[in-house]
């Protein structure tokens, strides 16, 4: 019988030895290893200082990241992204206030919205026919909602979105500050963006506040995250409005990947993600002349390799399965993709074997539209008021009319399907039965 059916299956994976293309960013190899970080698992202490009353040791290392990124204060969080989303949009709205938001959207960020009791109004994302994808909402998006809510309290959108491709945010910023409203950036999936060989990162190009998932793309333990701000009015009150949602007990060796990839970051950062970028480029080349990737337009990271395997008639399950077996583990597949995160910690046996798996890519299977366009239901309910109802759990096949109590988020493509409060029509029912989701929770 296994004793510890998790540590086993984790040792089971790490012995099958495949190469990284997922998160986390140090792909378990990187000078972490040799950290000692397990021997570091104190507390707050005398000279360990203390996360959410930081005076010493971690705001020194705080403020060594808000100088490598160009803000004017930027906080540890060892409760991941999700604490530095609560934390923004705690800052940034007051009780019922309005939030422009794109719908493209993590499932914390709804669920942060019901607690404080904002009131989200959504832009729908356009769907591009051709591949299937949503894109980014545009700064003439923004420009009309801020146009007709001028009481509106802040902008909040998602870039980069899970396929790579980014939001205009100088653009957008540049709105946003025409209205004298904030703008926050779920940028979880670009913690690298700064150390490009072009400075993409939502600080530099004008956002208010920004929350970094440091973990995914950096050699940063998983949890690990940034809250970066660059408008001062929102400072003091930071580190309490971390503390409203974050964990009395912080990881401490969290906190210190963090710290180690400051200074990791400020010593070889730029020169690593700017080799990175070629061998990336020489991939994503190698993929354009197989077939795996169009020319496109729009903003995209030049790091995420985002392989469109319905150019070739199968689903991205299906070609995930032949990465797998040419030891090539992918971040996420769908019905037409499959997507891959290298880091700096890739090896160059990581690179050589997905170089040899697109070469040798040959397979004939079905392609299945991977997302779908749908409206954005009716709201019966606030998102607030949703959550404390009482709740019952149904068949999806029966929830017409009905009224969702949670928040169904696929992710990708990152649009939810239903938030709490809004009615459940046979559209929303068609969306749920095409990502596999056949019981819904919903108000009694």
């Amino acid at each position: 019988m296994c004793e510890t059916p998790l540590y086993e299956a984790l040792m089971n994976h790490k012995n099958k030895d495949m190469s990284s293309f997922h998160t986390p960013g140090h792909k378990c190899r990187s000078y972490l290893e040799d950290a000692g970080l397990y021997m570091l698992d104190y507390t707050e202490l005398k000279d360990t200082d203390s996360l959410f009353e930081a005076k010493g040791v971690i705001k020194k290392a705080e403020e060594k990241v808000a100088e490598l990124y160009g803000a004017k204060s930027t906080l540890f969080s060892a409760g991941g992204c999700t604490l530095c989303i609560q934390a923004m949009l705690r800052l940034a709205v007051l009780y019922n206030g309005k939030v422009i938001t794109s719908r493209m959207i993590h499932k914390s960020a709804v669920n942060t919205m019901a607690l404080l009791g904002a009131r989200p109004l959504w832009i729908t994302p356009k769907f591009d026919e051709e591949k299937h994808l949503f894109r980014q909402v545009t700064s003439h998006e923004i420009r009309e909602c801020l146009s007709q809510n001028k009481d509106a309290q802040c902008v909040y959108i998602t870039s980069p979105n899970y396929y790579g491709e980014l939001a205009d945010i100088k653009a957008i910023s540049s709105v946003c500050k025409e209205y004298d409203v904030p703008l926050l950036v779920d940028n979880a999936h670009g913690a690298h963006l700064g150390f490009l060989s072009s400075n993409q990162h939502p600080i530099y190009l004008g956002a208010s506040m920004v929350a970094d998932s440091a973990h995914k793309t950096l050699p940063v333990l998983t949890g690990g995250a940034f809250l970066h701000i660059k408008d001062e009015r929102f400072i003091k009150e930071a580190r309490y409005a971390m503390g409203l949602f974050g964990s009395t007990s912080p990881s401490y060796p969290i906190m210190a990947s963090l710290d180690l990839c400051q200074d990791w970051a400020r010593k070889r950062g730029k020169e690593e993600f700017i080799r990175l970028e070629g061998r990336v480029k020489e991939i994503k080349n190698l993929a354009l002349k197989k077939g795996f990737i169009k020319e496109d337009q729009g903003i995209f990271d030049p790091l995420r390799i985002c392989l469109n395997t319905g150019n070739f008639g199968i689903s991205g399950e299906e070609a995930a399965e032949y990465f797998r077996k040419n030891k090539i583990e992918p971040e996420f597949s769908d019905g037409g993709y499959v997507v891959l995160i290298p880091s700096p910690m890739n090896t160059d046996r990581d690179f050589e074997r997905l170089k040899d798996a697109i070469l040798g890519f040959n397979m004939n299977g079905t392609f299945v539209d991977s997302n779908r366009p749908f409206p954005t239901p009716k709201i019966v309910v606030s998102l607030h008021e949703a959550i404390f109802m009482d709740r019952e759990t149904i068949n999806v096949k029966n929830a017409e009319g009905r009224i969702s109590a949670i928040a169904i988020c696929p992710c990708p493509p990152g649009i939810p399907v239903l938030v709490p409060g809004e009615e459940i029509n046979s559209n929303a029912i068609k969306s749920l039965e095409h990502y596999g989701i056949f019981e819904i929770d919903v108000i009694k």
